[in-house]
């Protein structure tokens, strides 16, 4: 799948939860950068860094439907999105790490 660059994206997350299925559910905030539509998140692989410098791969799976429907429209307005991912091996993504498109 060809991957566009999201130009200077990067997001911040807020919060960590264990999906009960597989992956990790990351709510994050958009701090810069081109905004992405949801199709163009969908499948993206982001790097993670954590605030002592741990870093971490992690895929978008998808999104958790808690907080509504996710539209380029409410993103715009919320610079917030709850992403489901997959995480490679490494630490555990955590509160205050910072996500940049790889």
């Amino acid at each position: 799948m060809a991957q566009r660059q999201a130009s200077g994206l990067e997001m911040k997350v807020l919060d960590a939860l264990d999906h009960p299925h597989r992956g990790r559910i990351l709510r994050v905030r958009l701090k810069g950068g081109d905004l992405p539509s949801p199709k163009e998140l969908r499948g993206m692989t982001l790097n993670a860094t954590g605030p002592r410098g741990q870093e971490q791969r992690v895929s978008v799976l998808g999104f958790s439907l808690t907080g509504g429907k996710v539209n380029r429209e409410r993103l715009e307005e919320t610079r917030r999105l709850d992403l489901h991912v997959e995480e490679g091996d490494g630490p555990p993504v955590d509160l205050q790490w910072r996500l940049t498109p790889i």
